[in-house]
């Protein structure tokens, strides 16, 4: 008996969905900061095992503030995701659920089996400062999550309740492997759609591009707002290398002097850690042009958020 299916992972930014993603596949394929908005691509990853296959769909952070045209598309992803799939991962902080994990338990279809991740269990664990304490308040949490979804302010009136709660950290491989079980219980019986090779159906240049818009977040912080973006203009092999050229698109030009840096040194970091992370995954060499544009609002031009698949 084999099981395949699909498993939507879901919550509010900056909930580690994509380094969950990261860990069940096995391999970076989604990028990952802490800028709310660095996932806005549905992105999907395979883990294989000897009697299952796993389609994970890594999704933005639902957003309920800015509600600008680039973020309705991104919650429009989250909500065409969870469409289609098997079992929904929903993922939060463990310790926390607050008003805006609410907006997001609306969204998830009552006739799906939803299986709760209580997420970043090493961050909570470091607040108490006993074992015992740290049990009970983890078990407290647990006890109240165990509430039917209208108890908890989601559904108005709907009394469904959450068919699995897991605690765990996604940096710890025991935890993902624990999941991966219980999981697979949810899959129906059916034979894998993926080789045992691909492990997302993402191309290169789409992975490329997300690389260099990491190292954008990474490197400039707090500072640069989240509408910047990156446009691969050149994607070709050249016997064994890879050639790429890419544009960082940003608001104004402030945000543009942000990334250059004095004398051009934070784009010449940013460019340099992108073509090692490409080099790591692609298993080749990668020669990377970076340029900065300014775009002044492209993230409410719908004709540059369908250029860039995100409308």
């Amino acid at each position: 008996m084999f099981r395949c299916g699909t498993i939507a992972i879901v919550g509010r930014p900056n909930m580690g969905k994509s380094t969950l993603l990261n860990a069940l596949v096995g391999q970076k394929i989604s990028i990952t900061s802490r800028k709310a908005q660095t996932t806005r691509h549905r992105i999907l990853g395979v883990q294989n095992r000897e009697e299952a296959q796993f389609i994970f769909i890594d999704t933005p952070g639902f957003q309920t503030r800015l509600l600008n045209t680039l973020n309705k598309a991104l919650n429009r992803t989250v909500t065409t995701a969870l469409q289609d799939v098997n079992v929904a991962c929903f993922v939060v902080e463990a310790g926390y659920f607050g008003e805006d994990d609410k907006k997001v338990l609306k969204l998830l279809p009552d006739d799906l089996p939803v299986v709760l991740v209580l997420n970043k269990l090493d961050l909570f664990n470091s607040r108490s400062q006993t074992p015992s304490e740290r049990d009970q308040a983890l078990l407290n949490f647990i006890q109240e999550m165990a509430k039917s979804w209208c108890e908890l302010g989601g559904h108005e009136d709907q009394k469904s309740e959450f068919a699995e709660i897991i605690p765990m950290s996604a940096k710890s491989p025991g935890d993902i492997q624990r999941l991966l079980d219980v999981l697979e219980g949810y899959l129906p019986e059916a034979p894998p759609v993926y080789d045992g090779e691909t492990i997302t159906d993402r191309s290169e240049r789409f992975l490329a591009a997300e690389i260099l818009r990491e190292k954008v977040f990474r490197f400039t912080g707090e500072e640069l707002p989240y509408t910047s973006t990156v446009v691969i203009g050149q994607f070709k092999m050249d016997g064994k290398m890879r050639r790429i050229a890419a544009t960082i698109l940003v608001d104004r030009d402030s945000h543009k002097a942000m990334i250059i840096g004095q004398k051009g040194e934070r784009l010449k970091k940013i460019s340099t850690d992108a073509r090692i992370d490409m080099e790591k995954l692609f298993d080749g060499k990668v020669f990377l042009e970076t340029w900065v544009k300014v775009k002044r609002g492209w993230a409410d031009d719908r004709a540059e958020l369908r250029a860039q698949g995100l409308e």
